[in-house]
């Protein structure tokens, strides 16, 4: 049979959209095994795991927009004319599961989702078009626990994955709603929040102009500058926020509490109460947070939320408090690598059975077999290439330990174990003495 060869005119040029990527599998194994970690945090507090639809109807994910949210969905008809859009986010959807499945489910809920969402923004360092979330919340709750559990959560499955020099600035929307009240603009709050939420972009400067703008008035927007400066410690910037909103109130004793709760735990460093972090999102209603590498603040926020206590209601009459964050998995990994901070793998192997030759590919298997039982991962290579050609591949996936079969001790089923790295060498194993030494080592990191 004859193929022919396509001509240049006829192939397809291989390429992906702007904003999205392709991961080789050193990049995949390390969004892997953060993920693992990640997720190991999160079910030591008790959280479970669900999924939803990437798609959703258009409806459901727009709610209430004030259309900034439509203008970065990917959003098309379907072949059944229905108006579908990509899930921007894992809350929106969450709201429509809690919604649609109530009765199915115990509250107070706790549940994660791992999973991509899509916005059509501007891609930039750090921000693409197609990213992986990493949710975690808590419905049912509307306590004080809830909400430190929840800021507590985010400090320690950072620290999971070696990121542990961070800053979480938290302040809560009730307090700015109050103050907002207490200056008469209330009914801009969400022109102001926007506004002021770009403050750490834009300066103090160019948002009080736009708050100017905003309420008419330079007054009221030298306020609202005053109430969004943090202060030296969190007790004088709440007092200083809690007398400008007009005294001590349920928010203000929440956010109390909750300090407590951080000083308990000897966490408090972590934490900063800044009252210009506002959260656009307009479904927030109580504490909210973002976070931050200390050692690379201009990547902006790696794990962000809060409370909202509202945000079912469009889909059911039952009032459900929630509160939740998410880790932004390739913005934090874009920051650890930009820091040097990662460490990428080859493999998930622990070792390589080397073929020797054709006539022991079964002793081959058999030796990976026993080493696969006592726990290891193991592969054999394919073929009987050349040696020099099967220690090349082994350097490259980063595998650790090479094991060749004896083939004059084929009946004893015995095989010689090189450490690839040291190039250390034990004969005459059989395969549960190899894989000791192979525990060994990996215990004391060798």
């Amino acid at each position: 049979m004859i193929y022919n060869q396509p001509d240049m005119e006829t192939l397809i040029q291989p390429k992906i959209l702007k904003g999205f990527r392709d991961f080789l599998p050193q990049d995949e194994m390390l969004r892997a095994e953060l993920i693992e970690k990640i997720t190991g945090t999160y079910r030591s507090y008790g959280f479970v795991p669900i999924d939803t639809p990437v798609l959703e109807y258009t409806e459901i994910l727009l709610r209430k927009s004030n259309g900034e949210t439509e203008k970065q969905m990917f959003r098309f008809l379907d072949n059944g004319g229905r108006d579908v859009a990509l899930r921007f986010d894992l809350t929106v959807p969450f709201a429509r599961f809690i919604a649609q499945h109530k009765n199915e489910l115990y509250f107070p809920f706790k549940r994660y989702h791992v999973a991509k969402v899509w916005r059509g923004e501007k891609p930039q360092s750090g921000r693409y078009r197609e990213f992986v979330q990493c949710d975690f919340d808590i419905v049912g709750s509307d306590s004080a626990i809830s909400d430190f559990e929840t800021v507590s959560l985010m400090k320690e499955a950072l620290a999971a994955i070696g990121v542990e020099n961070i800053t979480i600035r938290i302040n809560h929307r009730g307090i700015f709603n109050r103050f907002l009240e207490q200056i008469g603009c209330k009914d801009k709050s969400e022109d102001i929040l926007r506004a002021v939420d770009k403050i750490a972009k834009t300066g103090a400067e160019q948002v009080s102009r736009e708050l100017s703008e905003i309420t008419g008035s330079s007054q009221a927007a030298s306020r609202i500058i005053e109430y969004i400066q943090p202060l030296a410690s969190f007790e004088e910037t709440l007092f200083h926020i809690e007398t400008l909103a007009g005294g001590e109130s349920d928010d203000t004793k929440r956010m109390r509490a909750i300090h407590t709760m951080m000083q308990a735990a000897g966490i408090e460093k972590s934490y900063v109460l800044d009252p210009s972090i506002t959260r656009g999102l307009d479904y927030y209603t109580g504490i909210v947070y973002e976070t931050f590498l200390n050692d690379l603040p201009s990547l902006g926020s790696v794990c962000s939320g809060g409370r909202y206590d509202n945000l079912a209601g469009l889909y059911m009459k039952e009032r459900l408090p929630g509160v939740g964050a998410s880790i932004g998995l390739d913005r934090l990994i874009a920051g650890l690598t930009e820091l040097g901070i990662t460490s990428h793998r080859g493999s998930f192997l622990d070792a390589i059975v080397f073929n020797g030759s054709e006539e022991l590919a079964a002793y081959c298997q058999l030796a990976a077999g026993e080493l696969r039982k006592k726990g290891l991962s193991v592969e054999v290579y394919p073929d009987a290439d050349k040696m020099g050609r099967q220690y090349g591949v082994a350097e490259k996936k980063g595998i650790p330990w090479g094991i060749l079969a004896d083939k004059e001790d084929e009946a004893a089923h015995t095989v010689t174990l090189k450490n690839l790295k040291n190039r250390e060498t034990y004969a005459k194993l059989n395969p549960e003495q190899a894989a000791d030494i192979i525990r060994k080592a990996q215990k004391s990191n060798i």
